[in-house]
């Protein structure tokens, strides 16, 4: 009897384990469907290939810490925060990104509006801010509209590599820009405004108007 409960708990802490495993979420369109702005080419290879290395990085990474953890060995706990860090900012960053994107654009609905309206005083004076702090990242990053739910206002922000927007800035993310190169650069090479400025036609501004209001509590 014993050794039938000692089995059944530990199949139990075994398969909660294999639950909580990152996996690629799919993307509610299909690779081609964002034409022209972002090609077909260039999205099977971020989405199956980059975003798909992050999530497998980010299990093995996680695998290792439980077993450091398990074995009290704090060194190599540390030595692991960087992965983490890395690969579950590169997941986290790219599941906004993808549902941040539609075939289908749109408009912000009214509430979102009336904020982007109180903190930047115009929709087109958001997107030239977001633009121009987004094009102005050295190196790889990515570029955020982000909320901040102490002053109950719209913020801009950047962050480097793969850093997530609430871990690192506490402010909630709305809507990502990424810009490293694998995003865009077999189409629109080093020209990296012209990729800024082409991305603000296929936003979501549905998924982006959600977020918000989760994030305000409206």
């Amino acid at each position: 009897m014993f050794a039938t409960r000692r089995a059944l708990f530990s199949n139990t802490i075994k398969d909660t384990f294999l639950r909580t495993k990152h996996t690629l979420p799919e993307l509610p369109y299909d690779y081609k469907a964002l034409e022209p702005i972002i090609c077909a080419e260039i999205m099977q290879l971020h989405h199956s290939k980059h975003h798909a290395t992050y999530v497998n990085n980010l299990n093995v990474a996680e695998e290792k810490l439980k077993e450091a953890v398990a074995k009290g060995d704090v060194n190599t706990q540390i030595a692991l925060g960087p992965a983490i860090k890395f690969n579950g900012g590169g997941h986290l960053n790219h599941s906004i990104f993808w549902c941040n994107l539609s075939p289908c654009g749109g408009k912000p609905d009214a509430s979102l509006l009336k904020q982007i309206e109180k903190d930047f005083c115009s929709m087109e004076e958001m997107k030239k801010r977001l633009s121009e702090s987004t094009i102005a990242v050295q190196g790889s990053g990515w570029g955020w509209l982000g909320y901040d739910q102490k002053s109950k206002s719209l913020r801009i922000a950047t962050c480097a590599n793969q850093d997530p927007l609430q871990a690192t800035t506490g402010l909630i993310p709305l809507l990502g820009i990424d810009v490293w190169e694998h995003a865009y650069y077999l189409q629109y090479k080093n020209v990296r405004p012209d990729y800024v400025k082409a991305i603000f036609d296929i936003v979501n501004w549905t998924d982006v108007s959600t977020r918000f209001k989760k994030a305000a509590g409206c």
